[in-house]
């Protein structure tokens, strides 16, 4: 480790996270970082994280042993030409978008399969730059690793232990087989998201009766129509084939759902959800996916003066941090009349511990 040079293309959030992480278990890594932004350059070598901030591409990449590639999708494709004429034979070049397909496509127009592994870190946040990237950022988080077929063994195995020391998951996968899970489980959930969300606006009343009631359910299964237009039109773009085969499935299935809800009694409906609910209590809740897990409790409180904010002082003099904090007025599916968000699964077991002592009831939703 401490003879390594990493390259990074890129210091916003995920590629800024990476270095860090990599700075803090072998301080002795040698980085070469690339980015346009100057405050990130700046910023990168005060920390110390960078050894060299550069706004050129150019021969303090040569010796390097890995290059992350940390743009939008398409710019990472953009970067690889250049890299060629700069890259020692056994450096490898690695990224970390959410789609697969198109760079290792690119890789082999330009006869680098032996020099390419891919990468896709499962792991983000609504925030976005260098200045807000985290050594923790990956912890836990799966991170799927798309060789070549020309990808060497040693250097696959070298790899995957360089993101082991990330205390993320590495998971080896075929780059289609990626792009097709992360379609399903990711790119049309944010696709029909956004579609329910406009379904509702496009519906509401002059009174904007459906936006009132909107609270609970409504707002966990729609959270993440707030990502990112720029970067999901770019997803979208480039895994389109995937999704729209996924999409029209799931318009097929929506069919049948509509033909269950149209029978009187039907069967159909009650197997719908009790199959989603056995398949949904499956799923691990140990790491991260692509979309980003929510740590929120909700609790029941008497009305009165002042109530909201005994709570919140509770928590701030134990130091936990609350992401978000607010009465739920839709509580058709959800008990406790206050809902309180957190940061991550920590600080959400040590409120729940905090505010159960003093007698609250708690009431934790998967």
């Amino acid at each position: 480790m401490k003879e390594l040079k990493i390259g990074f293309i890129g210091l916003g959030l995920i590629g800024g996270s990476i270095a860090k992480k990599l700075k803090q278990v072998c301080p002795d890594i040698f980085i070469v970082a690339y980015n346009r932004s100057e405050q990130s350059r700046i910023d990168a070598l005060n920390d110390k994280i960078a050894n060299i901030a550069t706004d050129t591409i150019d021969d303090n990449f040569k010796d390097c042993n890995y290059i992350f590639l940390c743009t939008p999708v398409e710019q990472n494709i953009k970067y690889l030409s250049i890299l060629r004429d700069i890259i020692s034979p056994e450096c490898i070049i690695t990224d970390v978008g959410s789609v697969k397909g198109n760079i290792h496509k690119e890789i082999e127009s330009l006869s680098m399969t032996k020099n390419f592994i891919g990468g896709h870190p499962m792991a983000g946040s609504e925030k976005t730059g260098y200045r807000n990237a985290s050594t923790t950022l990956l912890e836990n988080a799966y991170y799927a690793i798309t060789p070549t077929k020309d990808t060497d063994k040693e250097k696959l195995n070298e790899f995957y232990k360089l993101i082991e020391t990330l205390k993320a998951i590495p998971v080896i996968l075929d780059c289609d087989e990626h792009d097709y899970a992360v379609a399903a489980i990711s790119h049309v959930p944010h696709l029909i998201a956004a579609s329910l969300v406009n379904l509702v606006k496009d519906n509401d009343s002059d009174k904007e009766t459906m936006k009132l009631l909107a609270a609970g359910g409504f707002k966990d299964i729609t959270r993440i129509a707030s990502s990112s237009p720029i970067m999901w039109q770019q997803i979208c773009s480039t895994n389109k084939e995937n999704i729209t085969n996924l999409i029209d499935k799931y318009i097929k299935a929506l069919e049948q759902v509509k033909e269950n809800v149209l029978e009187e009694g039907s069967k159909g409906v009650f197997d719908l959800f009790e199959k989603s609910k056995e398949y949904r209590n499956s799923f691990s809740d140990k790491s991260h996916g692509p979309i980003k897990k929510g740590y929120k409790i909700y609790c029941d409180i008497v009305d009165e003066s002042g109530s909201i904010s005994k709570i919140a002082t509770l928590l701030a003099l134990s130091n936990i941090n609350i992401m978000n904090i607010g009465i739920v007025h839709n509580r058709e599916f959800d008990e406790g009349v206050l809902k309180i968000e957190f940061y991550d699964q920590n600080s959400m077991e040590d409120a729940i511990e905090i505010l159960s002592k003093f007698k609250y009831q708690i009431y934790v939703h998967n």
